[in-house]
């Protein structure tokens, strides 16, 4: 039956500058998700990107204008709340009858606070909304009560009420794939987390048990994706690697399904082995992300993080032994944090050598362990939040902290690394399985590319950066011959001025690579010069 309903869902804008893009300019596979279930269900639904649109009201109001839609979802976190609540009332100005439907975990752990302050947010969406969102957009349209549909906020009488918790999805396969309709790169298997972090709010948002896609539902969507051109994608479930059988068995799917893939995964350093990471090199796996947190056993404790030291050396070493990028996230400003803290997570950076890192100064946020305690220590209420923060950082809250200090720390920390990260590379001690060689040398060259033209080449701090990857490359090439290192170190050879050494590198490369453009373009600068 067709819906008469016009929906746009949103990802509304950030308060501040995004430090790591990456990680937030994605849509939400949340809204993909809702909108494959709405579609499924004959509405005419649109998603709009607006997660960079902070200063463009008015090219939105024209976009509202044109799409005229009946109800509006947006996906809410803490740090874009301030976009979705302005959105809200760009939209309720130019048509009061729209429903304004907050979802997502900056919502759901707000919901009173949302709905008592802003009077443009209609309902709030508490928990996963594939099927909440339509049976209330059903409800409404069909006139019956809404507070008879579970997993919602709303107000009654001028109070904010919730309604009786809606069950989370209990089987994922059910879910419509969102491939069906639309092109996306992040991707997750899983939802929930078996972890209980006091610093993360995945648990509470998602409940406590994960729960897990087939194997077969889950590749079916990367077939379907890969079919529409999309060759890299984020894994993004908490923890890929929870269970083990179930990792092998997508990766065989992958190699079975002749897909050519590359991908990034987040992973536990103790949820790590051999076997694993063997399958998923093989799969296309070309980074894990592992939260490290600290170097201190004592702060891992009050962030409850539950792994220790020789389980974090094990899996950076393992995992770089297999040709996967090992990437470890670092939390500073903890409760506890001093000199000595820090220099132990300096310590650990350099037992480890990690060949990535990204450091974040802790924030506190709703729906975590860490923000219920500064609430009640405080004796505040969520009211804090009508300010227009993206966050509280921890050491806001604690009088013994100052913040100079904690920028001293994350300069401090990004520095140890920075400086030595160059040395780490020549720790790389890659297993000698031939099967891998020709993965190895697309590692080593991918690495040597972001000392050369990537990341690290515009980090003043960073030293060593031609010659690390020049070393990188000519290492590649004794695992297999690979395009990547041919092209970089011929540039590299031309930049030191070395033209028949450049030459002679490129002329071997376009040897196994006959119609490369590009080989065959920088052999061209090489002769003029020569």
């Amino acid at each position: 039956m067709k819906q008469d309903n016009k929906i746009l869902l949103i990802y509304p804008y950030f308060i501040e500058e995004r430090v790591h893009g990456e990680e937030t300019a994605a849509l939400p596979i949340g809204l993909y998700s809702v909108a494959t279930v709405l579609k499924d269900n004959n509405y005419d639904v649109a998603i709009l990107d607006w997660h960079d649109g902070k200063d463009k009201p008015a090219e939105l109001e024209n976009i509202l204008r044109e799409y005229q839609p009946d109800w509006i979802g947006f996906s809410v976190m803490h740090a874009n709340r301030w976009g979705a609540i302005e959105i809200s009332r760009i939209a309720k100005h130019l048509n009061p009858d729209v429903k304004n439907v907050f979802g997502g975990p900056g919502a759901a752990f707000l919901w009173e606070h949302l709905l008592d302050n802003f009077i443009e947010v209609d309902y709030i969406v508490i928990g996963e909304g594939e099927y909440i969102f339509p049976e209330l957009i059903e409800a409404v349209n069909n006139g019956r009560n809404p507070e008879s549909v579970k997993g919602i906020a709303l107000r009654k009488n001028r109070k904010s009420i919730k309604t009786e918790p809606a069950e989370p999805v209990k089987n994922l396969d059910t879910l419509p794939i969102p491939a069906k309709y639309f092109k996306y790169q992040h991707v997750t298997s899983a939802r929930g987390c078996a972890w209980h972090c006091t610093f993360c709010g995945s648990p509470e948002f998602w409940g406590k048990r994960v729960r897990l896609r087939s194997p077969e539902h889950f590749v079916r969507e990367l077939v379907m994706l890969y079919e529409q051109g999309v060759n890299f994608f984020y894994f993004s479930d908490d923890t890929f690697t929870i269970k083990k059988e179930r990792v092998i068995e997508i990766c065989r799917l992958i190699i079975e399904k002749g897909l050519n893939i590359s991908w990034f995964a987040i992973s536990r350093v103790d949820c790590i082995d051999e076997e694993i990471l063997y399958w998923m090199r093989k799969a296309g796996c070309i980074q894990i992300s592992f939260g490290i947190e600290s170097g201190s056993a004592k702060i891992r404790d009050i962030l409850r993080k539950k792994i220790n030291a020789d389980q974090i050396k094990r899996a950076f070493e393992l995992t770089t032994g297999y040709g996967i990028l090992s990437r470890a996230y670092i939390i500073y400003g903890c409760p506890g944090e001093t000199q000595e803290t820090i220099q132990e997570s300096i310590d650990l950076i350099m037992e480890t050598g990690p060949l990535s890192v990204i450091f974040y100064i802790l924030d506190l946020f709703p729906g975590t362990e860490l923000y219920k305690n500064y609430i009640a220590r405080a004796g505040l209420s969520d009211a804090l939040w009508l300010e227009k923060i993206e966050g509280i950082m921890y050491f806001q809250t604690d009088r013994t902290m100052d913040k100079d200090l904690i920028l001293q720390f994350g300069k401090k920390l990004r520095t140890a690394f920075y400086e030595n990260v160059h040395r780490f590379t020549d720790r790389i001690k890659l297993v000698d399985k031939k099967d891998l060689y020709e993965l190895h040398a697309d590692f080593l060259s991918r690495l040597a590319m972001t000392f050369s033209h990537g990341d690290y080449a515009d980090i003043p701090e960073i030293k060593e950066k031609e010659a690390t990857a020049k070393k990188l490359y000519k290492k590649s090439l004794k695992y297999a011959p690979n395009h990547r290192a041919y092209l970089g170190l011929g540039i590299l050879l031309q930049k030191e001025g070395d033209y028949h050494a450049s030459i002679n590198i490129l002329s071997e490369g376009l040897k196994k690579y006959p119609e490369s453009g590009q080989l065959k373009q920088c052999l061209g600068v090489s002769n003029i010069n020569a």
